[in-house]
């Protein structure tokens, strides 16, 4: 995943008590997040032999949720296993369960409830039968049998569903109870190290809260703040301070000049998003195509989406880049050929000369200002209401909602989506592809042009979705949620742009392709381009250990580079930094570098860009 880019770590302070007594006891009564990722190491156990093997497909991460005490649809499923997905590790695993809350009994009987209108508190065989294998998830004969043949719950052909809600749970609670027991019982299973967690016994702690180690630096991350400072008695291997001194972008000329013939260009344009999930940011991919030598001016800023004079959309702040990889003809990986490092005001670019060909287009963010939203809602705002003829309406907040999203997905701006694009909206929100015969149906029931969805067509088919679910919104939520859109609908953990794409000689074609997470390719080429743009210096005392650093009108991005055969741990301490906000989301971190490896330190953003910013950073290779 991307967590290594966008910021998840682990505090390298602890608290001190003052006194024994108050030790001893926060030892013996874990905390409630202790006791959650015990729960989820005890369920991984259950599945895998080791917290280093990763889920590698959907049937697997479906078998250790369970194990965890949850019941995942295959919607929900398909919301974390995507198309794009190859593998989840652990830390992915337990941010997803942090995010699934299990069912409760009252949501069960509210389940069953509306297969019994009468309320008799039973529900017939023959009508269980038909509505498990004809309905929403259809069951297996095999499976709907298994249930039909619970003998505490099944009398003279009628199913107490209260009875079986009762057993259901109280069947997962046991699961996870005995997952825990057993890794309890094995002294080595539970010192074992999980992700970015690890288990360590009271006798080892050296302070109440034992002392984490990521392992892939892959934890949810955490609210910035200052940290206490290690103590100054740890022994370093090798330490290095970088200091660098950032003036205000009022202070700079603008460094982004347009060709002077610039309209004369031929040109296209693409929108897409970046959506913020548990421990990554994804974004649409790009393809472009030249059949010419061309000289090329790229540019990639946030899309504007209020409508109100003078307010623009909240994200307009959230910075972007643009990467521009070769394709290799299908020899290797692509190669980077350059980014966009050209600012004026929210916009990014980069001009030069490119050949003929295909080319890799990656969207990246630094994670520093799209974040997870602190704000609390205060009131789930209502998407469908009945009018006085008792038909289901969409409300004006949930169709501008829904308006906005449209705008947004409609990646080639033509006013309509085509089949493509409707996919890529699709595989985002529910994990499934509609094909050519869907779309025909489609086009059947709502309004199209030009074989395209309208935006009456699109908000209609939302409608069409209520009407199924007789108002309830359940599905509806689904949609907002995963388009970045919390209970207040408000986009918070969304950031739409738009690219445009200029070349002299030639028409540039610039498509999206897919709509996903290219971790490992992202990886590569922000560490390439780091150390090829930036100021490498190796630790005094620690030559092995390399630091890189970038920087431009905006941004300062670190690299670590390890030349050693044996992985290297680094503190990374951003304590006397001034006006500074890190994609790690803390102060003081850790970062795990696999022998003769490369990874990605942090990315600092000034909090503030009107004032003058100091990134004063101490990286130090742990014992």
């Amino acid at each position: 995943m991307m967590a290594a880019l966008y910021g998840s770590n682990t505090s390298l302070t602890s608290k001190r008590y003052a006194s024994s007594e108050r030790a001893e006891s926060q030892r013996l009564q874990p905390s409630e997040e202790e006791s959650f990722y015990s729960a989820c190491r005890a369920a991984y156990l259950t599945v895998f032999r080791s917290s280093l093997e990763n889920i590698t497909d959907k049937t697997q991460l479906c078998r250790v949720l369970q194990q965890a005490g949850r019941n995942p649809s295959n919607r929900t499923l398909s919301r974390y296993w995507t198309a794009k997905t190859k593998e989840l590790n652990f830390d992915d695993f337990c941010a997803i369960v942090k995010k699934e809350k299990p069912a409760s009994k009252a949501e069960l009987l509210k389940a069953f409830r509306k297969m019994d209108p009468a309320n008799k508190e039973y529900i017939l065989h023959s009508d269980l039968h038909k509505i498990l294998t004809t309905k929403g998830e259809k069951m297996s004969q095999e499976e709907v049998n298994a249930v039909l043949q619970l003998a505490d719950v099944n009398s003279s052909g009628k199913l107490d569903y209260n009875k079986f809600c009762s057993v259901f749970l109280s069947t997962c609670d046991q699961c996870t109870k005995t997952a825990v027991d057993r890794m309890d019982t094995n002294s080595r299973a539970k010192r074992q190290q999980f992700g970015s967690h690890i288990e360590t016994s009271p006798e080892r702690s050296t302070s109440p809260r034992a002392q984490k180690l990521s392992d892939g630096d892959t934890t949810p991350r955490k609210v910035e703040g200052k940290s206490p400072r290690p103590s100054s008695a740890r022994n370093y291997k090798a330490t290095m301070s970088t200091v660098i001194n950032m003036a205000p972008p009022s202070a700079r000329s603008p460094k982004l000049p347009e060709p002077k013939n610039l309209q004369e260009w031929l040109s296209t344009q693409s929108k897409g998003c970046f959506f913020l999930e548990e421990s990554n940011i994804i974004s649409h991919q790009y393809k472009l195509q030249l059949s010419q030598k061309s000289t090329v001016y790229l540019t990639i800023k946030p899309l504007n989406l209020s409508k109100a004079e003078g307010k623009p959309s909240p994200w307009m702040s959230v910075d972007t880049a643009l990467y521009v990889l070769k394709e290799s003809d299908g020899q290797g990986d692509p190669q980077l050929v350059s980014f966009t490092e050209l600012q004026n005001k929210e916009t990014y670019a980069w001009k030069g000369e490119l050949a003929v060909g295909s080319y890799t287009l990656i969207p990246f963010t630094t994670g520093c200002r799209l974040r997870k939203s602190k704000k609390q809602v205060a009131k789930e705002a209502k998407l469908v209401y009945r009018d006085a003829n008792e038909d289901l309406v969409l409300t004006p907040e949930f169709r501008s909602a829904l308006s906005d999203i449209y705008d947004v997905i409609d990646l080639d701006g033509n006013g309509y989506l085509d089949l493509d694009e409707y996919n890529i909206f699709e595989l985002r929100t529910s994990g499934e592809r509609c094909d050519e015969d869907a779309w025909e149906v489609c086009k059947e029931n709502f309004e199209t042009k030009r074989n395209e969805l309208t935006r009456k067509g699109f908000l209609d088919l939302n409608l069409m979705e209520a009407n199924d679910r007789e108002g309830d919104p359940s599905d509806l939520w689904v949609t907002l949620l995963a388009m970045g859109y919390n209970k207040a609908l408000e986009m918070t953990e969304a950031c739409p742009f738009i690219i445009d794409a200029y070349a002299d000689k030639c028409k540039p074609k610039l498509k999206a392709v897919s709509l996903g997470s290219s971790s490992r390719q992202l990886q590569k080429v922000l560490c390439k381009s780091v150390v090829l743009k930036g100021d490498g210096k190796p630790m005094d005392g620690f030559e092995s250990a390399i630091i890189y650093t970038y920087k431009n009108d905006s941004r300062i991005s670190s690299v670590i580079e390890n030349k050693s055969d044996k992985k290297i741990v680094v503190q990374v301490n951003n304590d006397k930094s001034k006006n500074c906000t890190s994609s790690r989301g803390l102060s003081v971190f850790a970062v795990e570098v696999a022998a003769r490896s490369t990874m990605v330190s942090q990315h600092v953003m000034a909090m503030n860009e009107r004032q003058e910013w100091v990134y004063n950073c101490v990286q130090s290779v742990l014992p």
